[in-house]
């Protein structure tokens, strides 16, 4: 019987299962590779708290988006804590939640789990299979890979940095060209070529030298820190336990219930198993032993050895091979046997021109049978800017992907009573948000909205847009739709009257929602309305500055007087980090929304919120199952 044969059958009679005690002291402790036995700065000032609206948890939520600094990240994390833990760590898992349920910001997510790491490591080990459903499996080693290199860097001392030879004086470097040029050609190659040997044989020496360093920092961590070792084992346990089910469902013949655990274990002797040993610890727990004989009487180093290599073989092998990773066919450069019909949407996002390089013909027969609807192409986790962005690379997968994202958003969607006002910012990532999200929601529209959107302007218009493809509605967008730094509300609901009017609607056809997508925050955007009043030739008697609630008063009654006892509720959402936060109670009639994830946008489309608010949005941002499986133990 083979030995990928006999771990099979172990896992048949459920005997490895048995052997994944939770944090077991039976399992050995990490041995490292066998070469590690032959051979501080002051403390920053504590900076002074951010702004806050009298909610903590509220400031996190609203103020924590993609591009934060880690240090504000981390001082708004320990308000939040503070004022109600079980809370902050949800909002801690909706920052880096993707498939829907957060924002998809890795970098706040792991100041996050750095800081959790230091004060509450219980919390942190003991939620983190919860941590990899919200993101990936490959968050649990980077962790442990960033707490490993942050200690490095506190431990060594900073290297001096030598002079560039380039700002030698010239004349210093003369004489030894007209020197060099004086010798043979022939010996200074050879010469040349000696000095290479010399450089790439230290190169090799520097890099099992620096190896050696990362696996004896990692067991003197282990070792000398509980709470890193508690967090090590936890995160071993959580990779062996999959991998066991994995393998489970392999010989069931379940492929589809195979996790993605083999994909972001770390491979053997590669960056994160070097930092973090994890593979010896993952393969200590799936090889334990007490339940395999031929381990009984083998030395440490061999065990530890026989082990890792099986991991790799029985384990990663084939369980990676189930899974039809685009990688494994690329790294073997097997083009030809690639699915591209099973490649997920971040992967063909990524590798879209490598595929157009190296496999040009069988990735544009891929693509024509998707536009003639015979093959299918994943959305899964892509964003609907990512979707718009590949439009300018790759317009046919764009579009079906577009489509797709639609197709299923309008089986759940109530954007059929909304419209949106584009105040997109002149480039950057908030600039491709807001014009995602502006055409997303013109598309979902009906009736004398659908197609349409407001400009962020003076004097606002309602604008058709025109177009075939998203390529074009975007150019329209920009190059048709006038965007200025303020915008007159009441103006906007002038022409929503208007229209409303002009096409008799009822009460239940008129929008319930206004979207305003901007990087702006809403008091800069309209606190200070510009109002007019005209005289009977046009000229203008008198202007006033007005603030917002008393424009919202006359909206209400311009809206009572044309026979709508609603004003549409203002959704502004601020798409980058905010200057200053909200101020206390909102303002009437509006949400405040900031960043970007699917999450929050299905928040509104599903209508899960009746009275919403800034609060109630953040509630339900973080309300569902997988939430209701995170705990604070410390």
């Amino acid at each position: 019987m083979s030995s990928s044969c006999a771990v099979l059958q172990q896992v048949r009679h459920g005997l490895i299962r048995s052997a994944l005690p939770k944090v077991s002291s039976s399992v050995s402790p990490l041995m490292g590779p066998p070469e590690i036995y032959k051979i501080s700065n002051p403390p920053s000032p504590p900076l002074p708290p951010p702004s806050s609206s009298g909610n903590p948890l509220f400031d996190f939520f609203y103020h924590v988006v993609p591009g934060t600094k880690p240090k504000t990240v981390v001082r708004r994390l320990e308000l939040a804590w503070n004022y109600d833990s079980l809370i902050a760590l949800k909002l801690i898992c909706n920052s880096r939640g993707v498939r829907g349920t957060g924002k998809s910001d890795k970098t706040s997510f792991y100041a996050a789990a750095l800081w959790l790491h230091k004060h509450h490591p219980k919390t942190l080990a003991c939620n983190v299979r919860t941590f990899a459903e919200f993101g990936s499996f490959k968050d649990l080693p980077e962790i442990l890979h960033q707490i490993i290199t942050k200690k490095g860097k506190e431990e060594e001392e900073p290297m001096p940095r030598p002079k560039s030879q380039f700002k030698l004086k010239l004349e210093s470097r003369k004489e030894p060209m007209i020197e060099r040029w004086r010798i043979p050609a022939d010996i200074r190659i050879q010469a040349n070529m000696d000095r290479d040997q010399i450089v790439k044989k230290r190169a090799r020496i520097q890099r099992k030298e620096a190896r050696i360093k990362k696996a004896v920092r990692a067991i003197e961590t282990y070792n000398g820190d509980a709470n890193y070792r508690f967090l090590h084992d936890r995160i071993s346990e959580v990779f062996a336990e999959c991998l066991v089910s994995d393998l489970q469902n392999l010989n069931s013949g379940n492929i589809r219930k195979i996790s993605f655990a083999s994909k972001w274990c770390p491979s053997l002797d590669l960056s994160y198993d070097q930092s973090t040993l994890l593979c010896e610890s993952i393969a200590r727990r799936i090889f334990p032993r007490e339940l395999f004989p031929e381990y009984e009487k083998i030395d440490e180093a061999h065990y530890r050895f026989r082990i890792r290599d099986r991991l790799r073989k029985e384990v990663l092998v084939p369980l990676r091979s189930a899974l039809k990773l685009p990688e494994l066919y690329m790294s073997s450069n097997n083009w030809r046997m690639l699915p591209y019909d099973q490649v997920p949407s971040v992967a063909m996002k990524r590798y879209r021109k490598t595929f157009m390089k190296y496999d040009k013909g069988r990735f544009k027969s891929y693509r024509k049978s998707i536009k003639q609807g015979e093959k299918k192409i994943a959305v899964g986790t892509l964003l609907p800017h990512q979707i718009l962005a590949a439009s300018r690379y790759d317009q046919n997968v764009a579009e079906i992907q577009w489509r797709r994202m639609v197709e299923d958003l309008l089986k759940i969607s109530k954007l059929k009573d909304s419209l949106a006002i584009w105040g997109g910012p002149a480039s950057g990532r908030a600039k491709n948000v807001s014009m995602a999200l502006s055409l997303l929601v013109s598309e979902m529209s009906q009736g004398p909205w659908k197609g349409k959107l407001m400009t962020f302007w003076r004097v606002p218009t309602l604008e058709k847009i025109e177009g075939d493809d998203l390529s074009w509605k975007e150019s329209f967008v920009i190059e048709d739709c006038h965007m200025d730094i303020a915008i007159d509300f009441q103006r906007v609901f002038d022409v929503i009257l208007q229209v409303a009017v002009d096409g008799k609607l009822k009460e239940d056809e008129m929008i319930k929602r206004l979207y305003v997508f901007t990087k702006m925050e809403f008091k800069y955007a309209s606190h200070k309305v510009i109002t007019y009043r005209l005289g009977d030739d046009g000229e203008v008697l008198e202007q006033v500055n007005g603030d917002w609630e008393t424009d919202y008063r006359e909206i209400q009654k311009k809206f009572r007087e044309r026979g709508f006892s609603n004003v549409p509720e203002i959704v502004f959402w601020n798409l980058e980090h905010p200057v200053t936060t909200v101020v206390k109670g909102g303002y009437t009639g509006v949400t405040l929304v900031s960043g970007f994830s699917c999450k929050l946008l299905k928040l509104f489309v599903e209508g899960d919120i009746d009275d919403i608010n800034p609060v109630a949005l953040m509630e339900s941002a973080i309300s569902g199952k997988e939430y209701d499986k995170l705990v604070v133990v410390d």
